[in-house]
């Protein structure tokens, strides 16, 4: 089976590759070639994944068949929009041909069951953690686990105002507690998402490019990425 891959090389110091009709399924790599060749195995187990959780839009009759469709590099820029030093201004992440299309209501139904078995796997590792293991300091990490919750939280906020739908709490407003502040903001993205569908809107924010499916794409995987990472931790 055939994968439309998008490759963002240079994100955080490593290269993804972006299967561009399966929001949620990446693989990673030093480079292109090594993210590529990661993807065949990153494809079967999102393929169980869906699955297990009773999807039924993704069997896979033969092995998963990378095909890279478009390159983007990663850059920063400045406060004058002229590029800047890696780790200096802001990122500009990939935005490829395939983001530029509306969301359709089957791509909606799919992204709120893909939202909500990824918010219930991601609560499933945390649900019977003691306050000393949600707040334990781990070497040469950013954050304990509470702070990955937050910032969890945090970027989907951030993505539903990159596309023009601000949250009605700023994000500075929103609950501290991890949990609550996972569910008011999921809770807002799950009344928007119906009202994205045929939505032809590509919007300019600090030298980015943001769509609704570039949103979401990115949504699913920021929350799938973490929950691996909160796994490795425990």
């Amino acid at each position: 089976m055939k994968f439309r891959i998008g490759i963002e090389n240079n994100n955080d110091g490593r290269t993804i590759a972006w299967a561009l009709e399966h929001p949620g399924c990446f693989a990673y790599g030093a480079d292109a070639a090594e993210a590529l060749a990661n993807f065949p195995a990153a494809a079967r187990a999102y393929a169980s994944w869906l699955t297990d959780n009773g999807g039924d839009w993704l069997a896979l009759a033969d092995d998963p068949l990378p095909v890279n469709e478009e390159t983007f590099d990663v850059s920063f820029v400045d406060q004058d929009f002229e590029l800047a030093e890696p780790g200096h201004g802001s990122m500009v992440e990939s935005v490829f041909r395939h983001d530029w299309k509306p969301l359709t209501a089957t791509d909606i139904k799919r992204l709120l069951k893909l939202l909500a078995w990824s918010r219930q796997h991601l609560l499933s590792l945390v649900q019977d953690l003691s306050p000393d293991q949600l707040t334990r300091p781990h070497p040469d990490e950013r954050w304990d686990i509470n702070g990955i919750l937050r910032h969890v939280g945090g970027a989907e906020w951030w993505y539903q105002e990159r596309i023009g739908f601000p949250f009605p709490t700023r994000e500075e407003d929103l609950p501290s507690e991890p949990i609550a502040r996972l569910e008011m903001v999921r809770a807002h993205l799950v009344d928007l998402l119906p009202k994205l569908e045929g939505l032809h809107r590509v919007l300019g924010l600090e030298g980015e490019l943001w769509s609704p499916r570039k949103a979401m794409r990115r949504t699913v995987w920021h929350e799938r990425d973490h929950a691996e990472h909160i796994r490795k931790l425990l």
